[in-house]
This record gives structure tokens, C-alpha cells and sequence, in this order.
């Protein structure tokens, strides 16, 4: 029998990099089963298989509906179905992942990108290159729970009210990947995350919560055992409302007394939903500041409501995205001030006596907002 998979998301996204579990796990179960399993990367053969699965996460991922329409071709995840996404079958949810499913596909790419060096003579970093495909390989990579109680109307995360327990760690790792990564929506909402948390640390692996986690959750206990972890890159948590504002800086205050000096965190900052107006750039600003005080980054995240982004009809459009090249760019955020950085792009212009979109993006909102402008546009990070 010969199944297609396609991961929709690597196929209509040029930069799109992490691989899809679900593809994953239908792959490992037909593969137990004796069915030759191939990864497609167009639309183009869909109809020389039996069976054609496709899964997508983003919505704005584009699908042809004439292959959806297909008799063999079956579809799923919140890219096609937002928060009533269907859950796979339980024989395939609870499967082995397998990891090897993008290994052609990632050896085609190393190839074609070698040929092209070669043919312009130029000399390439593999190291460097590999970093795109470091989620592919060697990770072990699922949920040990599923769930949030939050029901933020932001949230694709819509479908429970509580957090459980989903799978044993030992159903998605073998105990020979190099990683783990966990991609749980709401980690320490769930009333076992303590022996959860310990079996992952036991393991000796550095490992990593994909989605972040809630840091409002944050006790003594949890940073304790949290931050003495062999974590694997940044801490990452989010900072989405203005309103947890102090809630949030009382839990800064716990994370700095746990974390070590030299470890990454961040937070996602979420703009654009509540509203796209000065209030809501007042908003971003006054949570980066908090942030930069405790040498937290910020990540901005502009709201997009299924293929519908506000802030992109906002007047202060060019204000969401000289903030999120700003705050985005670690490099960029540790070292200029937002002034500084829209001052640097106005050095950069080519044109002379032109002023550039970010630089006339700042004087517009300064003209209009003084008061903002000067309390947060000359903070700098290592203030």
C-alpha cells in the first residue's frame, strides 16, 4: 500500500523549519504496518496513492481545494479546522513518532545547496546551514500533557478547559535522541507537573517547552526545579496582557532569584488584539520596558486572527513593524535604544534627504504622542 503525507505548512511556507508530529506519527504507524510511506513536497502525484494525508497548523497556509476535494486525500490540524481541529485516531496519536520521515528531504536540500555553492564558487558554512534542520534531527518531540484553562480569545487553544496528562514521556522518546521538546500548551497548569518535570531532568537530556510557559504559574518550587534544569536555549514565556502587569513583575522578581545569570529568557509580547491604536503602543512599550529592566527579552507577536492581521490597517502600522525589527533582533535590542535603532536606519537610506519608513514612523507617533515618546523611546537594555 502506498501512503503520501504532506506537511502543508513545509510545502506552501518558504520558511517554514520544524517538523509536523502528527506527519510524524501517521508515518510511523503505516510504516508498522507495512505500507510504503512517502513525504510529498507539491500536490502534483496525489492521486498515484492510495491514501494522501495532509496536515497544516497555520491558516493562512495555502491548500488547493481541488486536492482536498480528493477521495484519497484525508485532511487535519488547526491550519484547516482553527480550534475544532479533530483528534487523530488514539492508535496514531499514542504512536512513536517517526523521525526520520524529512530525511530525504533534507539530504536534497543539502545537495541542491552545495551544487549551488560549488557553481558559484563559493565557500559554505554546513554548520550554519544545519541549524535550520536542528528540530529534525535528533530531537525527541511531543505532549506530556494537553489543555489550558486560560481560554484567551487570542488562543487557538480552545477545545479543553483543564489541563492533563496526555502521554508518558517514554511514548515519543527512546531514550536515544539527543533532545527533547515538548510542545504543551499549558505546562504547569497540570496537577503532575512536579514528577513530570523530574522524569524530564532525569533523563539527563536538555529539553525545551516549544510553546513556552506560563509564568504567572510560577512558584518557589517550580523555579527551583525549573531553572536548576538542563534546559535546552531560552526559557520562554509570554507577557500578553497589560492587565498582569504587576502579577507579572512579581514573578520576574522569582525567576531572577532562581535563574542563573547567564540563562536566556523571554517573552512573547502580543500586540494588535485588544486594539491598534497609541493605547496599544503605550501597551508594548511599558511591557518591554518591565522586561528590559529584569535583562528579559521581548519577542513581539502582532495578533492575527486567522488570515485577518489589524494591525495591518492600523495607522500605526509602521509603528508594529519598526517595534517588532526592534525588540525581535536580540543583537539589535541589547544594544540601541528604539530611538537609536530607527536613527541607525535613517543612517542606512540611500536617498539623500529622504526620511526612511521606520524613521517617519517614530516622528508621526512622537509628534502625536510626546508624553510616550519620552518615557520609553530612549530606554536602553543595559540601563
Amino acid at each position: 500500500m502506498r501512503i503520501g503525507i504532506v506537511d502543508a505548512d513545509l510545502v506552501g511556507r518558504k520558511k517554514h523549519r520544524f517538523p509536523n508530529l502528527a506527519c510524524e506519527k501517521i508515518s510511523a504507524y503505516w510504516k508498522e504496518k507495512g505500507a510504503e510511506v512517502s513525504l510529498l513536497l507539491n500536490y502534483n502525484d496525489v492521486n498515484e496513492f492510495e491514501e494522501v494525508f495532509i496536515s497544516k497548523v497555520f491558516t493562512d497556509t495555502i491548500v488547493p481545494d481541488s486536492i482536498c476535494d480528493s477521495q484519497v486525500v484525508h485532511i487535519g490540524g488547526t491550519g484547516f479546522y482553527f480550534d475544532r481541529a479533530p483528534n487523530l485516531p488514539e492508535e496514531i496519536e499514542h504512536h512513536m513518532p517517526d523521525y526520520h520521515l524529512y530525511d530525504d528531504w533534507i539530504n536534497n536540500e543539502i545537495n541542491n545547496v552545495k551544487l549551488e555553492y560549488e557553481q558559484l564558487g563559493k565557500s559554505l558554512s554546513m554548520s550554519s546551514y544545519m541549524q535550520q534542520f536542528k528540530e529534525y534531527q535528533g530531537y525527541a518531540i511531543g505532549f506530556l500533557t494537553r489543555g489550558c484553562f486560560r481560554k484567551c480569545k487570542f488562543c487557538v487553544n480552545q477545545k479543553y478547559d483543564h489541563v492533563f496528562a496526555h502521554s508518558p514521556l517514554s511514548e515519543f522518546y527512546s531514550g536515544e535522541e539527543k533532545k527533547i521538546c515538548l510542545l504543551d500548551d499549558n505546562f504547569l497548569g497540570c496537577p503532575s507537573w512536579r514528577p513530570m518535570l523530574e522524569e524530564l531532568t532525569d533523563t539527563g537530556k536538555p529539553f525545551k517547552f516549544k510553546q513556552g510557559l506560563d509564568e504567572r504559574l510560577l512558584t518557589e518550587e517550580k523555579c527551583k526545579l525549573l531553572f536548576s534544569a538542563n534546559y535546552d536555549g531560552d526559557y520562554t514565556f509570554a507577557f500578553d496582557n497589560i492587565a498582569d502587569y504587576e502579577l507579572i513583575h512579581s514573578k520576574l522578581q522569582l525567576i531572577r532569584k532562581y535563574a542563573r545569570e547567564k540563562e536566556s529568557i523571554k517573552f512573547y509580547v502580543l500586540v494588535g488584539f485588544e486594539s491598534t491604536d497609541g493605547q496599544d503602543i503605550e501597551n508594548a512599550f511599558k511591557r518591554i520596558s518591565l522586561l528590559m529592566k529584569y535583562k528579559c527579552l521581548p519577542y513581539i507577536m502582532r495578533y492575527q486572527d486567522k488570515n485577518y492581521s489589524p494591525w495591518k490597517q492600523s495607522r500605526f502600522r509602521g509603528m508594529y513593524i519598526a517595534i517588532a525589527r526592534w525588540a525581535n533582533q536580540p543583537s539589535i535590542i541589547k544594544k540601541m535604544s528604539f530611538r537609536q535603532f530607527c536613527d541607525a536606519n535613517q543612517a542606512l537610506c540611500k536617498t539623500p534627504g529622504k526620511v526612511c519608513a521606520t524613521m517617519m514612523s517614530m516622528i508621526e507617533f512622537e509628534k502625536e504622542y510626546p508624553a510616550i515618546a519620552k518615557q520609553y523611546f530612549n530606554q536602553r537594555f543595559e540601563d
